[in-house]
């Protein structure tokens, strides 16, 4: 059952801030932003709190009515099948104010910094990064973002050793951080002349892309150097120093940025995914820590963790944290079958953090 206390507590709350919005009171723009983010993300939650609460107070008042001796035979058999109606309303409507009161993820509304590294598997397993690459691009189509490359080394069979991207807009970081972890592929490649089926690996990073509000680095913990970009087999791919390395000397993260031929824009590149990758080391340290007496932590980012299993010969997809296989391998890795399983794992989170409340 839910707390009434706590409904009309954010029912009052969300009229203050309707009142200090509408009121004309001196605020600063930065007051005024935070209250109207706080207000727009409290307006669903009060919404279907009323809508909650309406539907109980009409129960009591029917119960009322079919209980009083004034109501006739007609009108309380009237009473009584509305009122079974909305008594058949109240668990899914209180699912749903359950499902908006769990805790949020401070980082679920941000865009994100996505990382795919090629695994043990050589070649195979460069050609694989390409995939996911190219799966989370067409993805990102379907959802109507943003998807930037932000840096790429390629292997020579083709495929990627290493490639940084950018993706914005709505609930980007919510949906991909799920994504986070040990991807594992099974087939058949196209120089096996004896039919064996082999199996590589990449490893997918997904970190919330930050601000300098967000976190802040400061100088002196930063060495910056600046060198002359190369390209395959040492050669020299131009004439000036453009490539930049930035080390954040406490955590002894290295980010190296090339791509450009402007050092300003290497550098620029280079602090965006600097930032991302120490915030994200600070967030896992404060997840592991809030989250320790958790058996499962499903989206907590570990790299380490094989989270999903790419079955070529089978066409079969098999998500290991939640135990969903799905035979269409082939809507998966073009985008659009994504989401069906991006909403599983939601789903299955939801239900633990229900789970974790309730005991």
């Amino acid at each position: 059952m839910i707390s009434r206390d706590r409904l009309d507590q954010l029912i009052v709350r969300h009229e203050e801030l309707e009142h200090l919005m509408s009121s004309g009171e001196t605020l600063s723009s930065e007051e005024f932003v935070k209250i109207s983010r706080e207000y727009s993300e409290l307006t669903p939650v009060v919404n279907k709190a009323k809508e909650y609460l309406k539907t109980i107070i009409e129960i009591q008042d029917l119960a009322e009515m079919i209980t009083s001796e004034e109501t006739d035979g007609e009108m309380r058999d009237l009473a009584a099948m509305e009122m079974q109606d909305l008594k058949e309303k109240i668990p899914e409507l209180e699912h749903q104010v359950q499902l908006m009161l769990l805790p949020k993820d401070v980082d679920d509304d941000k865009n994100a910094m996505l990382e795919i590294r090629a695994g043990t598997g050589g070649d195979e397993a460069a050609l694989f990064a390409g995939d996911l690459l190219r799966m989370y691009q067409r993805y990102a189509a379907t959802q109507g973002w943003r998807f930037e490359m932000v840096s790429s080394s390629s292997s020579d069979a083709g495929g990627f050793k290493e490639a940084i991207a950018s993706v914005s807009g709505p609930g980007v970081f919510a949906k991909l951080k799920y994504e986070a972890g040990g991807h594992r592929v099974q087939r058949v490649p196209d120089t096996e002349t004896q039919g064996r089926i082999h199996t590589s690996a990449a490893t997918v990073a997904v970190m919330p892309e930050v601000e300098e509000i967000d976190i802040q680095l400061e100088d002196k913990d930063l060495r910056i150097d600046i060198f002359r970009a190369s390209g395959p087999g040492g050669q020299s791919v131009n004439t000036t120093d453009s490539a930049v390395r930035i080390v954040h000397i406490p955590t002894g993260i290295t980010v190296q940025q090339q791509d450009e031929k402007s050092q300003h824009k290497n550098r620029q590149k280079a602090m965006k995914v600097l930032m991302a990758r120490v915030y994200a080391a600070e967030k896992e340290t404060r997840d592991a820590e809030r989250s320790a007496d958790r058996k499962d932590q499903i989206g907590s980012g570990d790299r380490s963790a094989r989270i999903r299993t790419y079955n070529f010969p089978q066409g079969r997809m098999t998500d290991h944290r939640i135990n969903l296989t799905l035979y269409k391998l082939d809507q998966i890795l073009a985008g659009e079958g994504l989401d069906e399983v991006i909403t599983a794992l939601i789903t299955e989170n939801q239900a633990q953090l229900l789970a974790e409340l309730e005991g």
